[in-house]
């Protein structure tokens, strides 16, 4: 049974028309977020007192937001920052350095500013985080946060992070990624605080202003298949994403996961199945597949 479920999954993967490139619309948890958790790094924003301490502090391993191997090599990605702005409105890239010339933008802080307002949103990289992945604060006024002072100083100068892959910070060292439950044991004083909400809305309007082309890197690329079907009262929604990472060494993993959804009239449930197939292709073609599936049903 769980494999005939998987193979409906995966299906949409394989057969489907309804192909898009550089998309998700899978949930917003996704395993970015179990390497980065934007609301962390929100909070890590909110506290502290400029882009320099950000980047350093985003970096820490003591601190622990930042978990992110992109790449897939055994070794979480620096991040560097870079600033950029028009008029009063300011964008703060996150960008891991992923290899010579070689950057993937994971995230943006952008910010405007209207008389004494401030209006502010993290959003996530489509191709990292999916599509309308907005994190923005709980409260409205922000002008109190120290940060938010030092971007909008009288005599502006962009921050630009000095390094790049191969140079970095000498307190920086790689280090490797932990599992997603000691992440998120080291990330929960940040993140229960609840000064930030998850939102699929864009409420920065003016970033439009600032000439900003994504950094997205070859070694992360993701392709997503949408398929929709009803019968007799039950409307089927299939979603399929495939991702695929080169390692360090040459070896090929590549992960799909589906989320199948059905609403049934005649009996008023919801039924939610998820599924996961892992493939790692070795250099001598060698393949290792790992497969999990759920499945939840709830009443109306």
């Amino acid at each position: 049974m769980k494999n005939k479920l998987i193979a409906l999954i995966f299906m949409v993967l394989t057969f489907g028309q309804a192909w898009s490139k550089d998309v998700t619309v899978l949930s917003q948890s996704s395993e970015a977020a179990d390497g980065l958790d934007l609301m962390a790094v929100s909070e890590l924003f909110k506290e502290t007192p400029n882009l320099e301490e950000f980047e350093k502090s985003l970096n820490d391993p003591n601190i622990g937001i930042n978990n992110l191997d992109l790449d897939n090599n055994g070794y979480v990605d620096f991040i560097r920052v870079v600033e950029d702005a028009v008029e009063d409105t300011r964008i703060i890239i996150l960008q891991a350095a992923l290899g010579e010339d070689e950057f993937q933008d994971v995230a943006t802080i952008e910010v405007e500013k209207s008389g004494n307002d401030y209006n502010l949103q993290v959003r996530g990289n489509v191709i990292v985080y999916g599509p309308d992945y907005y994190i923005a604060p709980s409260v409205v006024r922000i002008a109190t946060w120290p940060i938010l002072g030092w971007i909008y100083r009288p005599v502006y100068r962009p921050y630009r992070s000095t390094f790049y892959f191969g140079y970095y910070p000498r307190w920086w060292k790689p280090f490797s990624p932990v599992h997603v439950n000691v992440y998120r044991t080291r990330t929960v004083t940040f993140t229960k605080r609840n000064t930030f909400v998850v939102t699929k809305t864009n409420r920065v309007k003016t970033v439009n202003k600032v000439t900003y082309k994504p950094s997205n890197s070859s070694k992360v690329t993701r392709t997503v298949g949408v398929k929709k079907t009803t019968t007799n009262g039950k409307t089927t929604t299939a979603v399929g994403v495939k991702k695929t990472r080169t390692t360090a060494i040459g070896n090929t993993v590549t992960t799909k996961k589906g989320v199948k959804r059905t609403n049934n009239k005649n009996t008023g449930t919801k039924t939610t199945t998820k599924g996961v197939r892992k493939t790692k292709t070795n250099k001598d073609g060698s393949k290792t597949k790992v497969k999990k599936t759920k499945k939840t049903k709830k009443k109306d």
